[in-house]
């Protein structure tokens, strides 16, 4: 499942991104690791982008981006 799939308020687990190059990098550097707990708190009034909480911080994400990471549902 994608990080886009899932709703606002729910928490997930991530398992894999699957993004190379430039945009692996910045993931990776923004925390975005195997197995870190992430928090969606809510989507913009169009569904894009999505702002998460991960590492105690809040970050927006395009779902272009989102759809690129693996996560398991908690």
């Amino acid at each position: 499942m994608g990080l886009d799939d899932i709703q606002s308020g729910y928490i997930a687990k991530i398992v894999k991104i699957n993004a190379t190059g430039k945009l692996l990098h910045k993931l990776l550097d923004m925390g975005f690791v195997n197995g870190t707990h992430i928090e969606v708190i809510r989507e913009a009034p169009l569904y894009d982008p999505m702002e998460l909480k991960i590492h105690n911080y809040y970050i927006s994400l395009r779902k272009s981006e989102a759809k690129l990471i693996e996560v398991a549902q908690l």
